[in-house]
C-alpha cells in the first residue's frame, strides 16, 4: 500500500470518532474540504464508501465500520510506540486529551491545567466537557475524569479529590420567602431545581438519605438543567433548591449566600478520578498531569 494512502488512515479515524468533516478538520486543524479530500482518496483507492453522508448526519457503512476496526488499533501501537520513545525522553509534548464533566472542572481540572500550561508550554491539553458516559478509548481521549464509581473495572484510576457530600442548598432569600424544609416529604412542597441526565435523558431522582437509608427522591420545581454549575447560578438567585457537590457551594455556604437544607439527608460521593487505560500509565504527558494534579490538589485532599 503506498504512503500517501497511509498518511490518509488518521483523518479517516478522526472523522470516525469525531461523527462528522467539520469536528474532525476542528481537531486535526485541517480544512473541511482537506479532510474530505482525504476520505475520498481512501475510498477511491479501497473501492468502497467508508461512510453514509447526509446534510445533517455522517455515518460509516458496514465497510467503514470493518476498516475502523483493523485500523483504529494499528494506529494506536503505532502512536504508543512513539510516545514511549518520548517518555524514555521525558519529553512532554503534543496533545493531551481529557473527557470531563463540566462539574469537575473547577474541583479537580482548571487549577492543574494552570501549572500545566506554566510547567510545560510544548503541551496543547484539550478539554472535552462532556457529562455522558464517553468511551474514551473509542472516542480518541487519553483520559477522563469521573466520580469513582462511574469508572469502568479494566481502567486505571488515580484520586483527583477526597470524598465530599452532595447536599442541598437554597439561597436565605427563598428560605424566607417559602420556608426552611424539615423533612424529605417536605421537598414536595417547594421549587426544586431538577436534573436531565445527558446520557440516558432521563429526569435524574435525587440520592438522598433517610434515617441511615439510601433513598432516590422524585422532585418538582419550575426549571430543569443539565449543568450543576447553572443550578447552583440559580439557586444563588433564589430561584429554588438546588442539589450539588458541596466543594462547589462551600464558599458560598460561609459567605451566607446560600444555606443548606436538610444536612442529615445529604450522600457521600466517592470524590473525582482521573482515569485511563493501562497501556498508557507511563506516557509523559499523562504521568505529567497526574504528578502535577497530585501536588496541586494535595491541599484539597
Amino acid at each position: 500500500m503506498d504512503r500517501d494512502l497511509l498518511s490518509h488512515f488518521p483523518i479517516v479515524l478522526a472523522v470516525a470518532r469525531r461523527g462528522g468533516f467539520a469536528a474532525a478538520a476542528a481537531t486535526l486543524n485541517m480544512s473541511a474540504s482537506a479532510v474530505s479530500h482525504a476520505v475520498k482518496t481512501v475510498e477511491s483507492r479501497l473501492g468502497q464508501p467508508l461512510f453514509l453522508r447526509t446534510t445533517r448526519s455522517v455515518a460509516l457503512t458496514e465497510a467503514g465500520r470493518s476498516f475502523i476496526a483493523g485500523v483504529a488499533p494499528a494506529l494506536t501501537a503505532l502512536e504508543e510506540s512513539a510516545e514511549r520513545v518520548r517518555s524514555a525522553k521525558g519529553e512532554v509534548t503534543g496533545v493531551l486529551r481529557i473527557n470531563s464533566p463540566r462539574v469537575a472542572l473547577p474541583l479537580a481540572v482548571t487549577p492543574v491545567v494552570k501549572e500545566m500550561s506554566r510547567l510545560h508550554p510544548d503541551l496543547t491539553i484539550e478539554i472535552t466537557s462532556d457529562e455522558g458516559f464517553a468511551d474514551i478509548i473509542a472516542q480518541g481521549f487519553d483520559a477522563g475524569v469521573r466520580l469513582g464509581e462511574m469508572i469502568a473495572q479494566d481502567m486505571v484510576a488515580v484520586r483527583l479529590t477526597k470524598a465530599f457530600r452532595a447536599i442541598m442548598v437554597a439561597s436565605p432569600a427563598y428560605l424566607d420567602a417559602r420556608g426552611m424544609p424539615r423533612s424529605i416529604d417536605d421537598l414536595a412542597r417547594h421549587n426544586c431545581i431538577g436534573y436531565r441526565l445527558v446520557s440516558s435523558e432521563a429526569v435524574y431522582e435525587w440520592d438522598l438519605k433517610d434515617r441511615g437509608k439510601d433513598i432516590s427522591v422524585a422532585v418538582k420545581g419550575s426549571v430543569r438543567v443539565t449543568d450543576s454549575l447553572y443550578a447552583r447560578d440559580l439557586a444563588l438567585e433564589g430561584l429554588g433548591i438546588a442539589y450539588l457537590f458541596e466543594p462547589l457551594v462551600r464558599e458560598h455556604l460561609k459567605a451566607g449566600r446560600l444555606r443548606e437544607v436538610l444536612p442529615a439527608a445529604s450522600v457521600d460521593e466517592p470524590g473525582l478520578f482521573i482515569y485511563f487505560p493501562r497501556y498508557a500509565a507511563e506516557v509523559a504527558k499523562l504521568r505529567a498531569f497526574i504528578d502535577t494534579a497530585r501536588k496541586i490538589l494535595r491541599g484539597k485532599r
